[in-house]
């Protein structure tokens, strides 16, 4: 068994272990733990695995959260690896003002949205969504470069912002309706129809400057609720991180000379 691969967002961590770092891999275990609960991994989910032999990871959630994942990570010996944006990696070029700065979720869900493509046909522009605790909004043109990308809130970071700074306004979470005739689901139409329309906005951005119709590549964890209201054909991929994940792993282990074990 080889190697783990590890996404911590803002909310919940998500793990795969796979027999080797090779693209579009199925997983022979994973799970997923609330950030609160991390510190049990070693003795609960981890406890049974065998010593991976090599471990990528990418975290949103800042050092602290990274430093208590590698304190699970001890009952092997694997060094933790964690991803940072880079210039260029995996058929991607990173067009970020400071290339280091853009978010290793963004980059890593780039790199497998473009490779996932290659591997089913033609380059095309792409606009990657990620609907989490915040929403991004990334175009990469047909060449592979990354362009820019819009950053904005969740759903349930819109919900909170309206109830603190708006007084008497606590209702529960409603339903998207073209029309809605009530607070609760006027809420959520708002809030899921302000992110349908930056999407929207960056397709016809990209589409503007590329000449070519954009394919749009949709992942996260509240990515299925926006779904219905899309109006705009895409794909909804469950583990985008973790393509992007095995796509950099076996990159660099290319470029380091494959283990045996692990060539096709």
């Amino acid at each position: 068994m080889g190697f783990l691969a590890i996404d911590v967002g803002n909310t919940r961590l998500k793990w795969a272990l796979y027999e080797g770092p090779r693209p579009q891999s199925i997983p022979v275990a994973q799970g997923a733990e609330f950030l609160e609960h991390i510190d049990r991994l070693a003795e609960g989910a981890w406890a049974s695995l065998p010593m991976p032999k090599r471990m990528l990871g990418c975290v949103v959630a800042g050092d602290a959260v990274r430093r208590r994942v590698e304190h699970q990570m001890e009952l092997w010996d694997t060094a933790a690896e964690w991803v940072v944006a880079s210039n260029a990696e995996a058929g991607v070029i990173n067009g970020y003002d400071v290339p280091s700065r853009l978010g290793a979720d963004r980059w890593v869900a780039m790199v497998g949205a473009r490779n996932r493509t290659l591997a089913h046909g033609p380059s095309t522009p792409l606009i990657v969504v990620m609907v989490g605790t915040a929403v991004t909004v990334d175009a990469v043109d047909e060449a592979g470069r990354f362009l820019g990308g819009l950053i904005l809130p969740g759903h349930g970071i819109m919900l909170k912002a309206l109830e603190s700074g708006t007084a008497g306004l606590h209702v529960p979470t409603g339903e998207v309706r073209q029309f809605p005739t009530n607070t609760s689901d006027a809420l959520t139409s708002g809030g899921t129809y302000a992110i349908a329309g930056a999407v929207a906005r960056m397709v016809l951005h990209l589409r503007e400057r590329t000449g070519i119709e954009p394919r749009c590549v949709m992942t996260g964890g509240a990515a299925w609720k926006m779904a219905p209201a899309m109006g705009i054909s895409f794909e909804l991929v469950d583990n985008l991180i973790f393509d992007g994940l095995l796509e950099l792993a076996w990159h660099r282990t290319r470029l380091q000379g494959s283990p045996a074990q692990w060539r096709v």
